[in-house]
């Protein structure tokens, strides 16, 4: 299973929004869930998504998204089901909301500690990391990717993890997803 991390610094926190670019730029959002998600004509069945909302107007939202055959997600209304989850959200309780999307009030940092507590290494996308080509298998395998949006991830939580890199020009989020999943994809893992 592929995992990845997505961290959204302004993504709104709850689900009254219609405009998705003043909501935090949830725009950019549904790309990195479209990227991740899908391949042509179909879902992936290997991706375990966390998307980290810490937005207003009561952060931190920690959405995940593992890919199956009954997830009821389309390209075509991936906004209104980041809502419907968004709306149903309860303060202490992990909820999972439709088939393998669920929702809870988690902080990026406590979501890493959860991670890395379960034997999986943190790989930061940075333009300044190493090649991901040149990275050999074994290091590729049991690892979460860790990507953030256009502000960046919190530095003091990213310091101690590996950087990773995808090449020398600095791509949209959504892009990156892909670009990863071509190398597993390559590679076969």
């Amino acid at each position: 299973m592929r995992e990845f991390i997505y961290f959204s610094s302004k993504a709104r926190t709850s689900g009254n929004f219609t405009d998705l670019m003043r909501a935090g730029r949830m725009d950019i959002v549904l790309n990195v869930i479209i990227s991740s998600l899908f391949v042509s004509h179909k879902m992936r069945e290997d991706v375990h998504l966390h998307l980290i909302f810490n937005g207003p107007p009561d952060p931190p939202r920690h959405l995940e998204l593992i890919s199956n055959k009954d997830m009821p997600i389309s390209k075509k209304d991936i906004a209104g089901l980041i809502k419907r989850m968004l709306y149903k959200c309860k303060e202490s309780e992990r909820r999972e909301i439709f088939p393998g999307c669920f929702i809870e009030k988690k902080s990026f940092s406590l979501l890493v500690k959860e991670l890395i507590n379960d034997g999986k290494k943190m790989l930061v996308l940075d333009g300044k990391g190493e090649m991901v080509r040149s990275v050999k298998d074994d290091e590729l395998k049991n690892c979460v990717f860790v990507i953030g949006d256009h502000d960046g991830l919190p530095r003091k939580e990213i310091k101690r993890f590996d950087k990773l890199s995808v090449g020398r020009e600095t791509y949209f989020a959504s892009q990156i997803f892909t670009i990863l999943h071509n190398e597993l994809d390559v590679r076969r893992l």
